[in-house]
């Protein structure tokens, strides 16, 4: 019997399958190209059909599936906001694709919540009860569970850490995205790149060299390593806001570990000791002390082995 993990992106769908003891037997990803609302709908609604047949025909069929999506699973109603998908802004995937896998028990979860489910079952939060991870890409979210099960709210939204306020005075730019994810996350490292090239006309270094239409946040990493100042202050500013929001977490949830994952973790995995340094400042110290921070074991697969598991666990949840 075979598992099916999907993990929806911002500009790609991975579909794998998994047994139950969580080996990836097999993984197809496909590009979204300009596709927007019904037709990403479509897009996923057919490839599972595809993957269920063909896994059928192979004699090892599909007993559950899990979809990690990004933005809320609205789990009452079967609904997925999703910002980066236009026309996702209540879209009913739920009956798009129980339409071709009729009574196979289906899961939906955001990605936050499916990347730490993926290092409990595969990663390095195996074994944990209490773990938190720290997605920082294009933006910033946090996978949570507490006494063994996801953190999702009252209304699915636990975990947009992004949002977190950092410091002080607000200022009316954070509405756009939060305090926390306007400098630090992917989005937000570009952004005080692009601040830092237009406040400094005279700066000729390697951001500037770098910047073509918009510079990356891929960019400000490599000419850090370079010794650029400018880069290396924008970097040291996002690693004090990494920090001051582990730290955060840790008073707030006691976890056993910090999981740091996502596109910056990446570029950014050798500087968690130096974000650790930054949260012992800031941390209840006790809990600080009972708490490990490590990156991610699963890197760009965390998000479809955390439906996998998620698909599994639907399994004894229907059956019950």
């Amino acid at each position: 019997m075979a598992l099916l993990g999907i993990d929806l992106g911002g500009t790609k769908v991975a579909f794998a399958l998994f047994d139950r003891e969580g080996n990836m037997k097999a993984k197809e990803v496909v590009a979204l190209d300009s596709r927007r609302g019904a037709d990403v709908g479509k897009l996923i609604a057919v490839t599972t059909a595809l993957k269920v047949s063909a896994a059928e025909n192979d004699g090892d069929p599909v007993e559950a599936t899990g979809i990690s999506v990004p933005g809320i699973s609205r789990r009452d109603r079967g609904t997925v906001w999703a910002p980066n998908i236009p026309g996702w802004d209540d879209y009913p995937l739920l009956k798009e694709v129980t339409t071709v896998t009729g009574q196979i028990p289906l899961v939906i979860e955001s990605d936050r919540s499916c990347y730490i489910s993926g290092e409990i079952w595969k990663g390095n939060a195996r074994g944990c009860h209490d773990a938190i991870y720290l997605a920082v890409g294009t933006g910033i979210g946090a996978g949570i569970i507490v006494n063994g099960e996801l953190l999702h709210g009252a209304h699915d939204i636990a975990g947009a850490i992004g949002w977190m306020g950092l410091s002080r005075p607000f200022r009316s730019k954070y509405t756009i995205c939060g305090n926390f994810e306007y400098f630090a996350s992917g989005e937000g490292i570009a952004r005080q790149a692009a601040e830092y090239l237009k406040r400094h006309d005279k700066y000729q270094g390697e951001l500037r060299k770098a910047s073509g239409k918009k510079v990356t946040s891929q960019e400000v990493f490599a000419a850090r390593e370079t010794g650029d100042i400018a880069a290396a202050s924008i970097i040291d500013l996002a690693v004090e806001y990494w920090g001051m929001a582990a730290a955060n977490l840790v008073s707030l949830f006691n976890p056993e570990k910090i999981i740091f994952g996502g596109g910056v973790f990446g570029p950014a995995v050798g500087l968690i000791p130096a974000i650790r340094q930054e949260a012992e400042k800031w941390a209840q110290p006790i809990s600080l002390k009972q708490v490990s921070f490590e990156p991610s074991a699963l890197d760009g697969d965390a998000g479809v082995y955390g439906a996998g598991f998620l698909a599994l666990k639907q399994i004894s949840q229907t059956k019950h």
